[in-house]
């Protein structure tokens, strides 16, 4: 139903059902959907959750990428109640931390994930909903649509609260990019964990905006998602460098990805030399994307500045105001857009002088920002609409954004700053190594120093004091890292390495 009001909500797929009713909506291994077939489910599932919960109270997802999990989740948001997307890998504990903080009225699960649920867990149903009748809301922009929880370094994860209009607004500033990043046409890889920002809005959000088809993939393999890309004729991929190296090393992908029209890489630094190896393997350019959970999630990409430019993330998106707090200073982006040649000037002067900026730290304010943290909005954007992100960065000569660091990973070696990225860079660079990550540890003498946990990629590994003569012909000698090897490295659902766990 076509809704005039603009304080409420234009369902997505609703409205997607109406433009495109017959056009494919979601296809999986097993099944597909048209946008109207669609519709139909999330309206059953939406009538069914009014039942379950009362308005504005949270309904935990626990369920892999799945139709089930797309109908059970604009069900929940249609039916104007709170989703709260969670891993089904998690441990009983994750799950319980979670469930309780959010005081979950209900929980849909899977079966492999219910057994992890304990008794004080609310409620728990199948994400078959069956049918109700129970009367739909009416749903306001500004209403709480999802918590999405982050992971963080340390600590307990908190739930970003995220409205219906913060989501939609990411949309909207996507689509003010010339030449768009998706289109209706477009056949998108959904391979991302849906549970997470990236994945829910930059993927599966964008083909419900668009009406465009979805290719669910639940569990990703290097080969077999090739097949699939193959299979589906895809034309967008939305994936993280993991999936990009492995993709470069298999010998199919050339022919596997020549329907690939538009290549997105984000949640974690893809390396200059991995977008290299699958420019050369598939002669393909990745857009880097930046964001967070708290942003819904994209802020800035090299879509709207150089989209070739290797170690960028380019500038913020149309829409999203960005300063760069630096030590002489805050260097400003503000609302430019990539559609209009006396836009591009504008933002061109307020970038002039920023060749060569000092790091600083990444402040935002967008229509696409969180409302702070469950459940009071703390932590949220200031009363000017400022946002801190906890990330480093700076501006090169041509006025384009490189990210540094986390400021919380900053480790400080008698006063000075080290960057544990700018080592890991030089340990990756290394052929005998896989992976490295560097922590900060107590120094007695240093007040920290810093350590890398690295994983070899050739048998025999080569030597802690091999690699720190490496090292030490590439970093300044206090930023050179004590070595630990291992044999892996703990990791998220989407790639990024837990560097709390280490």
């Amino acid at each position: 139903m076509f809704v005039p009001d603009s304080s409420l909500v234009e369902d997505p797929v609703a409205a997607a059902a109406r433009r495109r009713p017959d056009h494919p909506a979601l296809i999986t291994p097993g099944s597909a959907l048209t946008w109207a077939e669609l519709d139909a489910r999330v309206d059953a599932a939406a009538r069914r959750l009014v039942m379950l919960a009362r308005p504005g109270e949270r309904v935990a997802i626990v369920l892999g990428n799945s139709i089930d999990f797309v109908v059970t989740y604009y069900g929940v948001l249609r039916a104007g109640r709170v989703a709260v997307p969670l891993n089904p890998g998690y441990t009983a504990d994750e799950l319980d931390h979670v469930i309780t903080d959010c005081r979950a009225a209900v929980v849909v699960a899977e079966e492999q994930a219910r057994p992890k649920l304990r008794s004080s867990t609310p409620p728990c149903v199948p994400p078959d909903l069956g049918t109700a009748t129970g009367d739909l809301p009416e749903v306001a922009a500004e209403d709480l649509a999802v918590l999405l929880y982050t992971s963080g370094t340390s600590g307990r994860p908190k739930g970003a609260m995220l409205t219906h209009a913060a989501l939609a607004a990411n949309h909207e500033q996507l689509d003010a990019i010339e030449p768009p990043v998706v289109g209706p046409d477009d056949v998108v890889l959904l391979a991302m964990p849906l549970f997470h920002a990236y994945g829910l809005n930059t993927g599966l959000g964008t083909v419900a905006h668009h009406a465009a088809t979805g290719v669910l993939i639940d569990r990703f393999d290097p080969a077999a998602s090739l097949s699939v890309i193959a299979e589906r004729a895809v034309t967008v991929t939305v994936g993280v460098p993991g999936m990009y190296a492995a993709w470069s090393r298999q010998p199919s992908v050339g022919t596997a990805l020549s329907s690939v029209r538009t290549a997105v890489c984000g949640a974690a630094p893809l390396t200059p030399a991995e977008s290299a190896r699958f420019a050369v393997a598939t002669g393909k350019t990745i857009l880097i994307g930046y964001g967070l959970t708290e942003t819904a999630p994209v802020l800035t990409t090299t879509a709207v500045s150089d989209r070739g430019k290797a170690g960028s993330i380019g500038r913020p998106l149309p829409g999203v105001s960005l300063r760069l707090r630096t030590s002489a200073g805050d260097v400003l982006w503000e609302d430019g857009t990539a559609s209009a040649d006396e836009d591009l000037a504008e933002l061109d002067l307020a970038i002039e002088d920023t060749a060569g900026t000092d790091p600083g730290e990444i402040v935002v304010r967008g229509a696409n920002l969180f409302s702070g943290y469950w459940p009071d909005g703390t932590g949220g954007p200031d009363p000017d609409g400022w946002w801190p992100t906890g990330d480093i960065a700076y501006a090169d000569g041509d006025g384009d954004l490189r990210l540094v660091d986390r400021i919380g990973e900053l480790i400080l070696v008698n006063g000075f700053n080290v960057y544990p990225a700018e080592i890991e860079r030089v340990l990756d660079a290394h052929p005998a190594v896989a992976e490295s990550a560097v922590v900060g540890l107590p120094d007695d003498e240093a007040g920290q120093r810093p350590h890398a946990y690295v994983v070899a990629a050739l048998d025999p590994a080569p030597t802690p004091a091999e690699l720190q003569v490496y090292c030490a012909g590439h970093l300044a000698r206090f930023k050179l890292p004590s070595i630990e090897l291992v044999r892996e490295l703990p990791h998220s659902a989407i790639g990024k390495v837990r560097k709390g766990e280490l």
